[in-house]
């Protein structure tokens, strides 16, 4: 038989549909899953509240669902507890079925340890469900109080881009960035903190968030017979913009901002296309005065923000004596 390309053309969208499937299927099973925890943890709520019982009786029911189901798995007494919060947590039933019916079992019991409120815990499931983070990554994020961090960058975004986009662009940013992953055991400079960006950028790509392409470091600009030199240049697919990221290990300084502009300016006419939207600058500081930051940006019409960057606590010692003997 001659295989054909159309046929391997075929062959490819069968795989495709198989893939889908398994993905579906996957997806349905931790639902139902999801959903027979949480039932389970509402018939233990309303037991204990109809007869009075008190927190003991849940090992006696885990003795007897693991004697009727010898072979499954997730009835011992501590998970039974987490099914009682669970059901405790969320009333709605159609919310365990969607959202939180998306995100495996054992990232709830981590949510529910270690956050409080409603509003974030629903934040990190469904930045669970756009990310796919696994555990570790969740603890990672949750750890580094992502949450807190997110769309706390000052800009000039709600002047500068369509209130859509805007809104987009304000929560892709986050101040403070947490850099504390890096290890720098020289003179700290903001070329050293870039390299050593650049050498760890699984982790940088990882603070920086969904949808951020790596372009390149100390990315080339001509001008004339000028260059200039960008620290890092990032495409991101969400915001369909290029991004340019410029270090300072100093405090912010007004004219940041103006350089910035300028650099926004050369990428918008040069290499931006009729399909990207104005392209976004961020400036990474060691600490910002709001007052300072605010004036500076007022009237540039191109879009900025301005963050802060956090190290390892040894390197903020060493930084802090740096800056204050230079």
């Amino acid at each position: 038989m001659t295989i054909d390309t159309s046929y391997k053309n075929y062959i490819e969208q069968l795989k495709s549909e198989i893939l889908k499937a398994r993905v579906k299927a996957v997806l349905s099973v931790n639902k139902e899953l999801i959903l027979m925890y949480w039932r389970i943890g509402k018939k233990i709520l309303e037991m204990q509240k109809e007869k009075g019982w008190g927190a003991k009786v849940i090992e006696q029911i885990s003795k007897d669902l693991q004697e009727e189901f010898p072979g499954m798995k997730g009835l011992g007494r501590a998970n039974l507890h987490n099914m009682r919060k669970f059901a405790e947590t969320y009333s709605d039933e159609a919310f365990v079925q969607q959202p939180a019916g998306q995100i495996p079992w054992y990232h709830h019991v981590l949510i529910m340890e270690k956050i409080k409120g409603y509003k974030e815990r629903l934040w990190y499931i469904q930045k669970t469900i756009e990310n796919n983070w696994s555990r570790s990554v969740l603890v990672l994020q949750i750890e580094s109080k992502l949450y807190e961090r997110q769309g706390k960058a000052i800009t000039n975004f709600k002047e500068t881009l369509p209130a859509s986009h805007s809104d987009l662009a304000h929560e892709i940013i986050k101040s403070p960035y947490n850099f504390e992953f890096l290890s720098i055991d020289e003179k700290i400079t903001e070329r050293k903190i870039e390299k050593a960006l650049i050498d760890q950028i699984r982790d940088f790509m990882l603070e920086l968030g969904q949808g951020f392409a790596f372009i390149g470091s100390q990315y080339p600009l001509k001008l004339g017979k000028d260059s200039y030199f960008l620290d890092l240049l990032f495409y991101n697919i969400h915001l369909k913009a290029y991004t340019i990221i410029e270090l300072k290990i100093g405090p912010f300084k007004p004219e940041y901002a103006g350089k910035m502009n300028f650099y926004l300016n050369i990428i918008d006419k040069n290499i931006k296309t009729k399909d990207d939207n104005p392209s976004i600058g961020i400036i990474l500081c060691r600490n910002n005065n709001h007052i300072t930051v605010q004036y500076a940006i007022d009237g540039i019409q191109r879009p900025l923000g301005i963050s802060e960057f956090r190290l390892k606590e040894r390197l903020e010692k060493r930084l802090k004596e740096a800056l204050c003997f230079a």
